[in-house]
């Protein structure tokens, strides 16, 4: 069982930015499949990036350009860049690791992965 725990999040201005991480409690969680996620009140939780295990990146089409996904193994920490942030990527953004499948690159990882953490909240004003 891995153990995911979000930080960094905050409430900035449209246009700043901030960097979330995600600490992993197991080491080799960082071969795998991970990602983040958001969910705005009201809305359906979506896929933001994900990143192989390999270093390989995915992104939604309305953040790239924008978010960066990185992960330092050493560390056991994800991260997600975000810059230029506009009111519509407020919500509660949550990182996600996959328990065995080192690849991103099939589409079912959009609904979900296998271990959650409890969420970074982003809030960005107009």
């Amino acid at each position: 069982q891995v153990q995911l725990a979000e930080s960094g999040g905050g409430s900035v201005q449209a246009g700043g930015s901030l960097r979330l991480s995600c600490a992993a409690s197991l080491h080799t969680s960082m071969r795998y499949c991970m990602g983040w996620f958001r969910q705005a009140p009201g809305k359906e939780r979506e896929g933001v990036a994900f990143i192989d295990g390999d270093g390989s990146t995915r992104y939604l089409d309305s953040v790239k350009g924008r978010f960066t996904v990185s992960k330092d193994s050493a560390k056991s920490t994800l991260y997600l860049q975000l810059n230029n942030l506009k009111p519509e990527d407020s919500a509660l953004y949550y990182c996600s690791a996959d328990a065995s499948s080192t690849s991103c690159s099939a589409d079912w990882v959009w609904g979900g992965l296998d271990y959650w953490g409890q969420g970074t909240q982003v809030t960005v004003s107009s």
